[in-house]
């Protein structure tokens, strides 16, 4: 029940194609503790249940992290693939060399015991790993509460198994589950009916709104165009002059004018 009790979260993953903000390291961290108690019951003798429970632990959790990957962004698949590189195959296979290399018989199973305490405390704790986004958003969106539930509930089982067939590493890591449980399910009480907040939201500079520039062009104004004078005429005494000698004048005001253009057009853009 406690494995299956993640199945609404990746459901809707599924039909939402997005991981939604949901963190991987839950089902990382499942996965790693499932790994080190299949090791710790094949070492001792009578443990079959651990065996089988683990096992489907393993497949059941190998799935989610499958379909994590399949719809997370980038940056959380790197940071999914470095965990599990970093604690399923590091910290693991070191814990098995350590364990056959150092110890022998009975000390190799106390040793491991204690290491599968440590390891299934971490279990219970990893859903605090959005205890943060819970309380900055006051949304219990992103820590489900079946999940804290059956946790909880599964801490109580286990213990009572422990304590009758009287393995304190079965047992202990129990009592603390149970507490992690406790205040998971209180902070569920505390912000479920809480007005959400929204997280701030980063604009990186190319989503930044850019205001237009406002340019000013100012041509430079060019010399008059030079007018052909048509002189092959004469010109007669006592006639007024030609139409050309007006032209010509026309053109020469219009040069003038052009020039003081240029001139006034040269200061504005100096200044």
């Amino acid at each position: 029940m406690t494995y299956l009790a993640p199945l609404p979260t990746f459901y809707q993953i599924y039909r939402s194609k997005s991981t939604q903000g949901f963190q991987s390291v839950p089902y990382v961290v499942a996965l790693f503790s499932a790994m080190l108690w299949i090791y710790y019951a094949l070492l001792k003798s009578d443990e079959c249940l651990l065996i089988t429970i683990n096992s489907a632990g393993c497949v059941i959790e190998t799935i989610y992290i499958i379909i994590y990957l399949t719809y997370a962004p980038k940056q959380a698949k790197l940071f999914t693939a470095k965990i599990l590189l970093l604690l399923n195959v590091g910290v693991f296979g070191l814990i098995l060399l350590l364990t056959l290399l150092l110890s022998e018989g009975e000390k190799r199973v106390v040793m491991l015991g204690w290491v599968c305490v440590g390891f299934s405390v971490s279990v219970f704790v990893a859903p605090l790993s959005v205890i943060r986004l819970v309380v900055r958003t006051r949304s219990v969106e992103f820590m489900p509460f079946s999940l804290s539930l059956s946790l909880t509930v599964s801490a109580v089982v286990w213990f009572l198994y422990g304590l009758l067939i009287k393995d304190k590493y079965v047992a202990l890591p129990n009592i603390l589950g149970f507490a992690f449980g406790v205040i998971q399910m209180g902070l569920y009480a505390l912000y479920r009916n809480a007005m959400p907040s929204p997280a701030p939201k980063q604009v990186d500079d190319a989503d930044a709104i850019k205001v237009p520039e406002h340019v000013i062009h100012i041509a430079k104004l060019g010399p008059a165009a030079a007018i052909e004078l048509n002189t092959h005429n004469p010109m007669e005494r006592g006639m007024p002059p030609p139409m050309e000698d007006n032209g010509l004048a026309c053109a020469s005001d219009m040069t003038k004018g052009g020039i003081d253009m240029v001139e006034k057009a040269t200061r504005v853009e100096q200044v």
